[in-house]
């Protein structure tokens, strides 16, 4: 039988115990950060980079496909970090804008592309190589991330999970397009997007699985 006096030295046992060390939020973005460049590095080295890079991002609609991934993962990796932290309150309703600027893009080409040539703007020639690709890119930095984020103290480990996901996965996009050289909207918002809401799965997933206390 318990007796308050063993609950009182349970109690001071527990207040004796060093305080955990908080996530360093700094090492843990570095850490995603070299996970990342290392699958980037993985899949360039295998697929090439565009020989007209310099040139195609003259074109504005180009240069979006590289720069409105990486605002959302600019956005959405310190949203995820913050979220490790139980009295964070990160702005969510920031995620929309980049999301809304590629809907736009999508609808502009649309309005724009004859309809017998819809369904050959949408698939191109290489949506199951985007696909793999960016799931690929997003694998390691998505292993660290947990891993690191496992530190924490989440109070909705999916949400920081799917976050991580959508970050990575944008970030994994962002990279891709340095290689890809299919230009139009409607085809690099679908499965680009495709690939963002893999990641974003997995995430959730991980999050799930492996953040939960």
């Amino acid at each position: 039988m318990t007796t308050p006096q063993d609950t009182d030295a349970f109690i001071a046992a527990l207040a004796a115990r060093p305080a955990p060390e908080p996530l360093d939020l700094s090492r843990a973005a570095g850490w995603i950060g070299v996970a990342f460049a290392a699958g980037l590095g993985g899949v360039l080295a295998m697929l090439g980079i565009r020989p007209d890079l310099g040139a195609a991002l003259q074109e504005p609609v180009t240069l979006a496909k590289n720069v409105v991934p990486l605002m959302l993962a600019c956005l959405a990796l310190p949203f995820a970090l913050a979220t490790t932290r139980p009295t964070s309150s990160p702005r969510m309703w920031m995620l929309i804008p980049p999301v809304l600027f590629a809907v736009a893009l999508f609808l502009m080409r649309l309005v724009n592309t004859a309809p017998a040539d819809l369904g050959a703007e949408i698939m191109g020639q290489t949506a199951a190589a985007c696909l793999v690709s960016i799931t690929a890119i997003s694998a390691l930095p998505l292993i660290a991330g947990i891993r690191m984020l496992r530190q924490g103290a989440t109070t909705r480990p999916i949400r920081t999970g799917a976050l991580l996901g959508l970050a990575i996965g944008a970030l994994a996009a962002a990279g891709y397009a340095l290689h890809c050289d299919e230009d139009s909207p409607m085809f690099y918002v679908t499965w680009y997007g495709a690939g963002i809401l893999i990641a974003t799965g997995i995430g959730a997933f991980a999050g799930h699985r492996y953040l939960r206390w």
